[in-house]
């Protein structure tokens, strides 16, 4: 997947709880912060990273619902 036209975000190494293989963060700047937990080898890391950067494209960030209700299964 290539980067998001006119998104500017910033890839962080973060350990994470238990089963969270990331996250994103929408920062006060308007940028995004995509968190990697590092527990996890590079093909998960990227598979992590591409699920996170469609959270940005979908603008699921800027909407009310619940993370529940925006996440999906892997591989589903």
């Amino acid at each position: 997947m290539l980067p998001i036209e006119g998104a500017d975000y910033f890839i962080r190494m973060l350990k994470l709880p238990d089963g969270v293989r990331g996250a994103v963060r929408l920062n006060s700047d308007g940028t995004f912060s995509l968190y990697l937990n590092p527990e996890y080898d590079f093909e998960h890391e990227l598979d992590t990273y591409e699920h996170e950067l469609w959270h940005i494209i979908r603008d699921d960030l800027y909407g009310e619902k619940r993370i529940s209700d925006l996440e999906w299964k892997r591989g589903a």
